[in-house]
This record gives C-alpha cells, structure tokens and sequence, in this order.
C-alpha cells in the first residue's frame, strides 16, 4: 500500500482520491476549501455530458463510458445528479465535412448513438425559443445532458470521507517536497510537511501558478458565464429547450435548460482572458456582458432583455491541442500532474479517477499516450479544436 497525496479536491482530484482509495492506498486529499471550492472550474450549477467530439472517437468513447457511469450513479447515490435532457450543436449554415457538427454526426452514427439532424422546420418547431431562421442545422444528441455540477462535487466530497480518504480542508499547498532523486511529498503553507510515496496534482488552472514549470504548456484562462432569469420560463423547460452550442466555433456560445433554481446558464467559450484564478479583476466585462445581449438578441429573442442573475468568470486550465494533461513528471518522479482543458473533465467525472490513478501507479492505459507529457505543447497557442471542451 502506497501513500498518495491528491492536491485539489475538485473533479479530478476528488475522483482519483476515491479510486486510488479503492485500489487500497492511503489517501490524503488536501483542499484551501471551503468545499466545493467557490472558485473552481467544478463549482456551478451545471456542467454538459455528451458524446459529439468532432473526429475525435477516442473521446466519443470515453463519453459513452461515462454516461452509462452517470446513471448509475444516478441511483447509486439515489438522487439525479446527471439530467438526461439532450445536447444540440447547430450551425448557420449547412453542415459540412470538417465541421465539429458534421463530424460529430458521423462518428455518433457510426457507433449507434441515438441522434437527430436539426435540418427542417418541423424539428425546429420543437423548440420555439430559437430563432430557426438563423440556425439552418445541426444534430441533436438523445442521449446526453448535464450534470449538477457542484451538488456532484459535494456528494463525492461526502463519499469521500465514508471511504476513510483522510481529507484536510483549510489545507494550503506551499511547494513540492523534493529530495535528491525524487518528490517526497509537499510543504503547506504553515511548514507543515506531508509525506508521500506519489503526490498528484489536480489543482485546474491553479497549476501553472502553483507549478511555474508548467507554465511552458498549460495557460489559465477566464470565460465568461451568466445566469439569467426568463420571463416565459415555459420556453426554456428541458423538454423544449436542451443544452446546446450555438455555431459554436464561430459564436463560442453554449447554454443550459432552466435549472432547479429557476435560472439560465449562457456561456462564452473562447480563447479567454489569461489570468490567475486568483485574479482581482477576476469578473465579467461589460463587453462580454454586450456581446451577450448581442448574441440573445440573434438567437433567442424572448432572452433578449432577460435580466442577469448572476455572472462569474469560469477558469480553465487550457493546452494548445485541447486535450487532458495526465502524466508524471519526468524529471521529478513522485510527481503527476492531472490538469489540461478544464471544461472536459466533468462530463468525463466517472471514469477520469481512473485514469489518473493508473497514472500515479504507472498501469497501462491506452489514453494515458494521447494525454503524456508533451513540452513541445506550447501555451497560448491554442487550436481551433481546443474550443469545443467547454461545458
């Protein structure tokens, strides 16, 4: 039995501390808190679940996994943390091969998933908040939705500590304890040591600021969310309005149905605003709050004087060819580093634990090739298909 030390108790880090856990380690999971962490990427009230990742197959497959792992922890845990409302991705224009939509459509039919083409007006009239005139196709993904992203965190949190994961909340991580052939553990900020046989690091977009090293090829950046309250709120119900991309390599624009809470998530997902997440300025700009407007005003017009609610900046831990970064260190054994493309990880939450942990005993999984240590992934220089993780 190993002691593994997991830094951040957010998706990632809760998970792979339960997993790593089921595999008979000793655990110590250390958060700042409070949890779930009101800053992190994980802390929202929703997050999307789907399948459509382009070309991408691998991903395809993974997300399938993982929606059949979210239903039963739909009953596991015996409350609905994942609501099967359906995801749409729609276009203005006709789909085309290279398109994330088209390709999308390809490889979930290729592999049986249940679809829709969003290409006449009898399929538009099922959802009369949208402008149809405006958005001309797309796919409509059956079996998919989105997870209650913060009630997730803090059932896990509470799995967590029923499994005997020794959790330390108020914890905060100074540096890397580090020897002469390898890394020991970690210093907290009181002096304090933890001692460790692996230390994993799933602290999002923290980690280019905790671990300067890594800022070479992982980038923070900040996005813009809203929430806002309708006033034809029977528009926006799940069964007429599902999660959905809005052209979303040309708007960045996705969306959730109304909430629990009786609000509407909108979000941008661009390049970003580079920051800290513990930047001041850490807020939405009254552009992004215009380009917004701009954009209801297009697309959904009921939304168009809808007011905001609420609005927070999302923070994401981005690499330049928008997949997971899930490997040692090779120059400090001891070391994983988990982090990379934020908005991924929580559609992938009941499977990612394990491929982190594989990480941090060195097991063979095939996925752990496509998200290795890669330096010459540089910062800052992000592809076009990096921008359809968010969720």
């Amino acid at each position: 039995m190993a002691t593994v030390i997991v830094v951040g108790a957010g998706i990632n880090g809760i998970t792979t501390a339960i997993e790593l856990k089921k595999r008979g380690h000793r655990v110590i999971l250390l958060d700042p808190g409070p949890l779930p962490h009101p800053l992190a990427a994980s802390t929202d009230i929703s997050k999307a679940v789907r399948a459509a990742y382009g070309a991408d197959e691998e991903y395809s497959a993974l997300a399938e996994r993982s929606i059949r792992l979210w239903r039963k922890w739909n009953k596991e845990f015996g409350v609905e943390l994942y609501r099967e409302v359906g995801v749409m991705f729609v276009r203005q224009r006709e789909m085309k091969p290279g398109d994330f939509e088209y390709e999308s459509l390809k490889i979930l039919e290729q592999r049986g998933n249940r679809i829709e083409r969003m290409n006449s007006a009898r399929m538009w009239r099922r959802f009369p908040a949208w402008n149809p005139e405006l958005y001309q196709d797309g796919i409509l993904e059956l079996e998919a939705g989105y997870a209650e992203s913060g009630r997730v965190v803090a059932t896990l949190i509470e799995r967590a500590k029923s499994l005997g994961i020794e959790l330390r909340e108020g914890a905060r991580f100074s540096q890397l304890n580090e020897g002469d052939d390898r890394v020991k553990g970690i210093v907290l900020d009181n002096g304090e040591r933890a001692q460790g046989d692996a230390v994993v690091m799933a602290i999002g977009a923290w980690t280019p600021y905790v671990l300067p090293f890594t800022r070479k090829f992982l980038r923070a950046t900040g996005q813009p969310v809203f929430h806002l309250k309708p006033r034809q709120r029977e528009l926006f119900a799940p069964q007429r309005f599902p999660v959905f991309g809005a052209d979303i390599s040309t708007t960045g624009y996705y969306g959730f149905p109304l909430s629990r809470e009786g609000v509407l998530k909108i979000a941008n997902h661009g390049s970003g605003r580079e920051m800290s997440p513990e930047s001041p300025k850490r807020a939405v700009t009254p552009e992004e709050e215009e380009n917004l407007r701009e954009f209801l005003s297009s697309t959904f017009p009921a939304l168009a004087d809808a007011p905001i609610v609420y609005s927070r900046v999302c923070m994401y831990c981005d690499t330049n060819d928008g997949h997971f970064w899930i490997a040692p260190d090779p120059e400090r054994p001891g070391l994983i580093v988990a982090a990379g493309d934020s908005g991924h990880g929580f559609k992938f939450a009941p499977v990612i634990g394990e491929i982190i942990a594989d990480a941090a005993e060195g097991k063979s999984n095939p996925l752990l090739q496509k998200f290795r240590w890669r330096p010459e992934i540089r910062a800052g220089e992000q592809k076009e298909a990096a921008r359809f993780s968010a969720g």
